[in-house]
């Protein structure tokens, strides 16, 4: 197993995986990202009810750059998100249902209430610290694995050889 740190000492413990299958399994705790750039893990906490999506990272004055916060519905649907009381950048990746990354929002800026819309037929949204998406090469078509995706038609499912 090969790990290479991702971003330099400002962001000790961050990991970017490359080359390699992992042995661990989904938990609902962990978003695994993979693309042409490699693969990357985050401690996700989740919100996958009206009151945890609306509350989502309000109030936060740091978030660890190895953290973010994955936004569940129940099915795909047009989402639009706002900064109001959000203290931190975000990076939102909009995911469709196959758990693609269908947009990326990049460095959004805290305390703003312009609406940022994520587009159709979006089922989940991932928000990590702003600039990480660039600094890590996610773009859109990579994939997310998550064990509240539905398995049977995510590109990246839980189980099975990777």
């Amino acid at each position: 197993m090969r790990i290479l740190p991702t971003i330099g000492a400002s962001t000790a413990g961050a990991l970017l995986f490359s080359g390699m299958a992992w042995a661990e399994d989904c938990a609902p705790d962990r978003a695994d990202l993979r693309g042409d750039w490699g693969q990357a893990r985050f401690t996700v906490e989740l919100a996958d009810d009206p009151l945890e999506r609306a509350r989502g990272l309000m109030h936060r004055e740091s978030m660890a750059i190895t953290h973010g916060m994955l936004f569940l519905y129940e099915t795909p649907q047009q989402v639009s998100f706002w900064m109001k009381n959000t203290l931190i950048p975000l990076d939102m990746l909009f995911l469709s249902a196959d758990g693609t990354v269908a947009r990326i929002h990049q460095n959004a800026v805290p305390l703003d209430l312009s609406p940022i819309d994520g587009g159709a037929d979006i089922l989940a949204v991932l928000e990590v610290n702003g600039g990480v998406a660039a600094r890590f090469g996610i773009a859109e078509g990579s994939v997310l694995r998550h064990p509240s995706l539905d398995q049977s038609i995510a590109v990246w499912p839980c189980a099975g050889p990777e």
